[in-house]
């Protein structure tokens, strides 16, 4: 009897809670792409329930959405629940084998429906895939204007705003990048010995 009696106050004590401690206020910072009511969605946040019972494992959603880099999802007693995401941005274009067009963040994400990305840098090849490389190339060449970078099983291609680099070695490309401010309007050939300019 005293153990059911336990069992009944403990069920009681848990119904209790789930109705006498809700979560009554969420605050959503740090989202530019995603609304506050799509956060709220990902986190768990719909429909009633006790704060005491809110955890990380509803609020798994958040990073299963390719636009949440991280989340920091803070209880604060008696009702409250924030989150805070860092969302991912568009850092290029990728035209994929089929010919379809998708942004990418910078740790190569595809991020789906984004807009606003028609002067971002398109990454396009064949052979195996070097998108990896392109988006760490991007990142060593950010003080110039990439257009396009192009990969092959040979090589890369970087077109700028004027001129255009050619490499067969990535490492030679990064060691020679210099060469770039040097000749800002010519093609550039990168090699492990050297550069080559064409006039």
């Amino acid at each position: 009897m005293w153990a059911a009696l336990a069992a009944a106050l403990v069920v009681a004590a848990g119904v209790g809670a789930w109705f006498a401690l809700p979560v009554n206020t969420v605050t959503v910072s740090g989202n530019a792409r995603l609304s506050e009511a799509r956060v709220r969605a990902l986190a768990g946040l719909e429909g009633h329930f006790g704060w005491l019972y809110y955890g990380g494992w509803r609020a798994r959603g958040l990073l299963e959405s390719p636009w949440v880099q991280s989340a920091v999802v803070t209880r604060t007693f008696p009702d409250r629940v924030s989150i805070a995401v860092t969302e991912r941005t568009p850092r290029a274009r990728w035209q994929r084998r089929s010919g379809e067009v998708v942004a990418l963040a910078a740790d190569g994400t595809v991020l789906p429906a984004a807009t606003g990305t028609a002067q971002l840098p398109l990454i396009r090849g064949w052979g195996p895939d070097r998108v990896p490389e392109a988006l760490h190339l991007l990142d060593t060449l950010a003080r110039y204007t990439v257009q396009s970078v192009t990969y092959t099983p040979s090589g890369v291609s970087v077109k700028l705003k004027t001129g255009s680099v050619w490499s067969g070695d990535l490492r030679a490309l990064v060691k020679y990048a210099g060469s770039i401010s040097m000749y800002p309007d010519r093609d550039i050939f990168i090699y492990p010995w050297g550069v080559s300019v064409q006039e």
